[in-house]
């Protein structure tokens, strides 16, 4: 993951997860494996109706997030269309409605990772609001993010997202990852080996739509 500089791009949500490459916006569309680090890649996806019907929400809209721990990784992925497109963040999307918070999580996280996963407790409650450039809530999400334990599936990118990696603390650095993510990752690598804890805190954000 060397020679990629180190930028911070808005966490949201639109159409899906709040996603994050080595060459932000573009996506390979083979499979490779780098150590242990597997890539999956898929094209990205256009946009659609769904997406544009959650710009200037008439009230908030819910969103959940997955973080899934392997061997001292985390994964993370890339989202594959605007906005954010080629930006990293943990899988997630939108609540549908009449979902509940746990199935929203597992369908996420199936939908963009391929993944089976069991949502084991709530982390972190992240607002995040997009304002345009008249200063009007373009977006306006209020994402919960889970720890989540891995039971079964197999990795590859699907939905919203372009790519999937497996990615070290240390390399984190060196993505296009979303305003306020890595924080919600440190804290948790941070909390991974207190027996029982449970790290639950309001995190509220407001940002302009570049």
């Amino acid at each position: 993951m060397s020679g990629r500089k180190s930028v911070t791009a808005k966490r949201g949500l639109a159409g899906g997860s709040p996603l994050r490459t080595r060459n932000p916006g573009a996506c390979p569309t083979d499979r490779q494996q780098s150590g242990t680090d597997a890539i999956v890649c898929q094209p990205a996806a256009v946009g659609s109706k769904k997406e544009d019907d959650r710009r200037y929400p008439k009230r908030p809209l819910i969103g959940v997030g997955a973080l899934i721990f392997r061997r001292g990784r985390i994964l993370m992925a890339q989202r594959g269309k605007q906005p954010l497109k080629g930006a990293w963040s943990l899988p997630g999307g939108a609540l549908e409605i009449g979902e509940s918070l746990d199935a929203g999580v597992r369908r996420e996280v199936r939908e963009e990772t391929g993944l089976e996963v069991k949502p084991v407790k709530v982390f972190e409650i992240f607002e995040r609001i997009i304002r345009d450039s008249r200063g009007a809530p373009e977006y306006h999400y209020v994402l919960i993010d889970y720890v989540c334990r891995v039971i079964g599936g197999a990795l590859r990118a699907g939905d919203d997202a372009c790519r999937v990696e497996w990615v070290r603390e240390r390399d984190l650095a060196e993505l296009e990852v979303t305003e306020g993510t890595l924080a919600v990752i440190e804290r948790a690598f941070r909390s991974r080996d207190r027996q029982g804890a449970v790290s639950v805190a309001v995190s509220p954000r407001s940002a302009k739509a570049r």
